[in-house]
Parts: structure tokens; sequence; C-alpha cells
């Protein structure tokens, strides 16, 4: 055996293998010189106990601002508090001129379901074949003579 095996190493298909010291799952491509491994869910949680305020302010950097979505492409805004921007940069010599915008609450589209899209697709292969039906008789009846 050598030293990678006897420090709890293995080989599958050729690619060498060893268990999490904590946790027990298998760490992939690892080096025959390592001794232990840590794998990436026990180094993430480890660091989380040790830091928990850098993960806390990662996860809330969205910080909504009241106004709507796409007011810095507007040519002209302004928000409830009078602060004037034009295409998105501040105005402040015209603070408190101007009105704020009023903005147009945004039209839901409702959504079809699955069902109701094959329906629709089946009603319109339908009427196609019906007018194909209808094409093809009334060619029937011009070769025929019959007009």
């Amino acid at each position: 055996m050598s030293k990678f095996e006897d420090n709890g190493g293995y080989y599958i298909d050729g690619v060498p293998y060893m268990d999490c010291k904590y946790t027990g799952i298998p760490v992939k491509n690892v080096s025959t010189d390592a001794t232990s491994v840590i794998s990436d869910q026990a180094l993430q949680s480890r660091m989380y106990k040790m830091f928990p305020e850098d993960f806390e302010n990662k996860t809330k950097s969205y910080k909504p601002t009241g106004r709507p979505a796409g007011w810095h492409f507007m040519n002209e805004f302004v928000d409830k508090d009078g602060n004037v921007f034009h295409k998105g940069k501040e105005q402040p010599k015209l603070k408190g001129t101007l009105p704020p915008t009023k903005v147009k609450a945004k039209k839901k589209t409702k959504r079809r379901t699955k069902d109701e899209i094959l329906v629709a697709r089946h009603k319109e292969k339908l009427a196609a074949e019906r007018q194909l039906k209808k094409d093809l008789d009334k060619q029937k009846k011009f070769l025929m003579g019959k007009q």
C-alpha cells in the first residue's frame, strides 16, 4: 500500500478520492500527497461559524429605493422627495421645483396554462384542416366543371 492509501485515499477509475474528515463526503481529484481533506460544504459551514457578519452582509446586498423600474432611463424623473433626475443623473439645482412624477402601475398579463395553450393549438389545427378541405372541394368542383 502507498502512503496515500494509508491515509484513507482510494482510486475510482484512476481518479484519486478521499473522504472529508468532517462530513465523510467523497472529495474528487485530491493530491496523492494529501493526508486529509475538507469538503467544500464543510469549509463553508466552518467559515460561516467563524465570520457570520460577512455572510449576512452579502445576502442582503439589494436595497430597494422605492423608485419605479427604469427610472434612470427616463428623460426626467422626480421622486417623492423632490429630487430631480435627468437620464438618471441628479440635478440638485432643480430640487423641489417640479411635482413628483406619476408612475403608472404595470398591467399584469394573464399567463396561459399548458392546457390552454394545447387547446388553442388544437383549435388552430382544426381550423386549418377545415380550410384545406374547403379548398380541396373547391378544386374538385372546378376540375369536374361544376364550379
